[in-house]
């Protein structure tokens, strides 16, 4: 029987949780038993010490940047921070950018989720709008699939039903970023890049939010696992 590939994840800190009684190291289980389904291994990491980030990818067949907190305004450049960002995180940003930095410069096979894309904008020079006015917390709505695109040949559909849970989205795309999906309003809600060291996929919506009862976005983490299997 063949050893499920590992599929890292970083954690997210959490002020508390109902099972335990204090702060928390968390992924969210629909993320997990996505991955699981997949035949990944969900090895979730924990989000501090960046600089050593590669090295601790080293065991890893792919990775998996989840959603979260906003990103600090000041990672892209932004002094002044929206009243409307939350949970702003100066270790938690520093280890993600880190694991991103690793995954694309060594073709690691790579799945972004919401904050994750938005962490791979950033980390190319792209640029965050930092709230949206008509925002896109629990909003479930089509999104048009570029043809021709990764994400079209992963999940077979040119139109996917996404769960979003986000009040921030991309402003300017990174160098190399292309968007292969947006919703009815214009909003960038998946790219991939154009010259990839390795598979990449980010989409802003949450694919785990549906994957158990929809079987295109439960393809994301499929194919994720596939590349990492490879």
């Amino acid at each position: 029987m063949s050893r499920r590939p590992l599929i890292a994840i970083p954690s997210r800190f959490a002020a508390s949780t109902s099972a335990l009684r204090y702060a928390a190291v968390v992924t969210a289980r629909a993320l997990a038993e996505a991955v699981y389904q997949a035949g990944g291994e969900p090895f979730l990491m924990h989000p501090v010490d960046a600089g050593r980030a590669a090295d601790r990818l080293a065991d890893a067949a792919g990775l998996l940047l989840p959603g979260g907190g906003d990103l600090s305004p000041e990672v892209y450049g932004e002094s002044v921070a929206h009243e409307q960002v939350y949970d702003v995180d100066a270790e938690q940003d520093a280890f993600d950018l880190a694991a991103a930095r690793h995954a694309l410069t060594a073709g690691l096979p790579t799945l972004a989720v919401c904050r994750g894309l938005q962490v791979v904008n950033v980390l190319l020079g792209g640029r965050l709008r930092q709230h949206m006015e008509v925002d896109h917390r629990h909003v479930v709505h089509p999104v048009a699939v570029r043809p021709g695109s990764l994400l079209a040949e992963v999940t077979g559909a040119e139109k996917i039903t996404a769960s979003c849970y986000h009040h921030q989205c991309v402003e300017a795309l990174g160098q190399g970023l292309v968007a292969v999906a947006h919703a009815a309003d214009g909003t960038v809600e998946a790219a991939e890049l154009a010259e990839p060291a390795g598979w990449f996929v980010g989409v802003q919506w949450h694919p785990e939010d549906t994957a158990a009862t929809d079987p295109v976005n439960q393809r994301l983490f499929d194919a994720l696992v596939t590349a990492a299997t490879r």
